[in-house]
């Protein structure tokens, strides 16, 4: 059983930075890629940013391109968000997620399956 625990949120002032952690157990980790996703009141569930199985590549949302970070740490089982310059709309819940299946990409919303139970991220203005 796949399990996602997210850390690392809070309430923060437009302009600062937080760093997102995402433990990750219950699957061969270093085979899937990784997710972070963000869902606003009112809003779907999207996916912000993407790391493929090996880390070898990554996706961004445009809204958050040159200002969020998504990396990995296949052994220690961690996938991490850095963000900076936050600004009051990127408030929302944060969920860490797993891909469906092995060795894909990371920058398909549909393909994942797995879920954290989410961190809440506000930045006031």
């Amino acid at each position: 059983q796949v399990q996602l625990v997210e850390s690392g949120g809070g309430l923060v002032q437009a302009g600062g930075s937080l760093r997102l952690s995402c433990a990750a157990s219950g699957l061969t980790f270093s085979n899937y890629a990784m997710g972070w996703f963000r869902q606003a009141p009112g809003k779907e569930r999207d996916l912000v940013a993407g790391i493929m199985w090996s880390g070898g590549s990554t996706y961004y949302a445009d809204s958050v391109k040159g200002r969020f970070t998504v990396s990995r740490d296949n052994a220690k089982r961690m996938v991490y968000l850095q963000m900076n310059s936050l600004k009051p709309v990127d408030t929302a819940v944060y969920y860490c997620a797993a891909d469906s299946l092995p060795y894909g990409l990371g920058d398909q919303k549909t393909a994942f399956r797995s879920w954290g139970q989410g961190t809440q991220v506000t930045v006031s203005s």
